[in-house]
């Protein structure tokens, strides 16, 4: 019996975007209460953590990623006592808790932020990064926003600029500031002590900028962000030491972790970022950001595997708060084959995955038509060429009632109107359903250590159609084969007697026959 089974390693984590979950309260918004009635379907779900968005105080410039209070819920979510709560029910059912740390920034409205604005000469103005104009008063460098124009705002009262990568309500802090870099690493600890057992890092590789502030080098892009190598705002070697310290927090809570959001980085930076004094893992998107086509996923698992050191693990994730769905992305209309392929692949590849919520029931992003509509202030920016991430963030589809059950008032986005035919309650009777075959991925992953932390062994390309490979783990060997095209293929299995674990249970010695975008899980048989 497999005994050394750690939970980030080994098990799947589910984002939660907490205002989209589940509504307790009426109000349109989802919040703890709504999550804490929905842990008995996550247990059910089989998944080992929860990664929760930011449910911090927030003036909800960016939706909870420009905080106001680090030690705090936001109302509009509940109470410490609803968190606490949540924290020791999910427990009950083994599921940890991961929490979104956005620590490269703050909103405009934390305290720390509005006594920094009131002299150059209060103590927290340089928790902050204020510069003075350069000359004729332009802004101290050439650098750029990413949601658009430059990344100085001038406050006319103090006559000096202060600096931020996202909107001008998102200062970002001096980590560069001992007292700066206490108090975060504080918020580490704090929220240790409450229970969680883990951290996703917002785009951690940005809190220290080159302390000179020089003009970034140009390139060809289409926006002014993209017309610069951002090689002096972001990625700086003093975050290496910082990891460090943040790690030696978490070494000393058992089996905690820590998982980082790197930005503008390649996989083979991002892994820079992982091992056994710095992050547990990072996310590297170029899995996630493939076209559809088996070698393309391969290539960027392979890179991955490759790319990490020895004493570092891989995830891996098709979807978030931030992309497309997965269905969206790759399925045509309602046909759900190709985000069972996907799925299927997420969870047998090595690595940890990553499941964004209602990827469990192919759910697709609403469309949205009119720039009226939109909530995400990027989709106003750029409209129509950017039309904002509102369409990942609908609400949960639970069952067929008003607004998909997920709360009795108008949601605060809208719902898609497929919720009648695909929702939870719906699926769950269904045998062929994206979330009982979601179910069944995930209970052969459970049964068999070799799909939780096994060699990979990619297998010859029979057709340029399939993906297909082994894990392995002592005895346990484990096939996975994935046919991405919607023709019949046939596939020489390799050498020994296998047994099909997902669709009936057949022996097998030689060949299988795959239906289009057929999904097999075998075992090997011992000789």
């Amino acid at each position: 019996m497999e005994t050394d089974y750690l939970w980030w390693r080994d098990g799947i984590i589910y984002q939660i975007y907490p205002r989209s979950f589940a509504d307790s309260n009426g109000d349109g918004i989802g919040d703890l209460q709504g999550i804490i009635g929905k842990l008995d379907y996550l247990e059910g779900l089989g998944i080992d953590a929860i990664w929760l968005s930011p449910i911090y105080p927030s003036p909800d410039i960016d939706f909870g990623y420009d905080v106001a209070d680090y030690t705090a819920i936001d109302p509009k979510f509940g109470s410490m006592s609803d968190f606490e709560f949540l924290v020791k029910e999910a427990k009950k059912r083994k599921i940890h808790m991961v929490l979104d740390l956005v620590l490269n920034h703050t909103s405009d409205q934390h305290p720390w932020f509005i006594e920094s604005t009131k002299s150059t000469t209060n103590p927290y103005h340089d928790w902050y990064l204020w510069m003075d104009p350069s000359p004729g008063g332009k802004p101290p460098n050439n650098w750029q926003a990413i949601f658009g124009g430059s990344a100085w705002t001038y406050d006319p009262e103090l006559d000096q600029y202060y600096y931020h990568m996202f909107y001008e309500e998102q200062p970002d802090v001096n980590w560069r500031n001992p007292d700066v870099r206490k108090a975060m690493l504080d918020v580490f600890r704090f929220w240790l002590k409450k229970g969680v057992d883990g951290f996703r890092l917002d785009v951690f590789n940005m809190y220290f900028k080159h302390p000179d502030f020089p003009d970034n080098p140009r390139k060809i892009g289409i926006r002014p962000f993209d017309q610069q190598k951002h090689i002096y705002d972001c990625s700086q070697p003093e975050m290496i030491p910082l990891l460090a310290d943040i790690r030696g927090i978490l070494d000393k809570h058992k089996e905690s972790y820590a998982v980082g959001e790197t930005f503008l980085a390649d996989p083979q930076q991002t892994a820079g970022y992982c091992g056994k004094d710095k992050l547990h893992a990072a996310f590297n998107f170029d899995f996630a950001n493939n076209r559809w086509h088996p070698k393309r996923f391969l290539q960027s698992a392979l890179s991955w595997y490759s790319a990490l050191a020895d004493d570092a693990w891989p995830n891996n994730f098709l979807s978030n708060h931030d992309m497309k769905r997965t269905a969206t992305r790759y399925c045509f209309g309602e046909d759900d084959r190709r985000a069972k392929v996907a799925l299927a692949m997420l969870l047998t590849l090595k690595g940890t995955p990553f499941i964004y919520y209602g990827e469990e029931i192919g759910m697709r992003d609403i469309p949205i038509r009119k720039k009226s509509d939109v909530k995400d202030r990027i989709g106003k920016i750029f409209w129509p060429l950017h039309k904002g991430r509102d369409g990942c963030r609908a609400p949960m589809q639970w069952s067929h009632d008003i607004h998909a059950g997920f709360s009795q008032a108008d949601p605060w986005l809208p719902v898609h109107k497929n919720y009648t035919e695909r929702n939870v309650t719906q699926q769950s009777t269904d045998p062929g359903s994206m979330l009982n075959f979601f179910k069944a991925v995930v209970s052969i992953r459970k049964a068999h250590p070799a799909l939780q932390k096994g060699d990979f062994v990619p297998l010859d390309h029979q057709s340029p159609h399939i993906l297909s490979f082994l894990r392995e783990y002592g005895d346990d060997v484990i096939l996975v084969v994935l046919n991405f095209s919607i023709r019949n293929l046939d596939y020489a299995l390799p050498e020994g007697h296998w047994i099909a674990l997902l669709n009936e249970k057949k022996n097998y010695q030689s060949s299988i026959n795959l239906a289009p975008y057929q999904v097999e899980i075998l075992q090997k048989l011992p000789d």
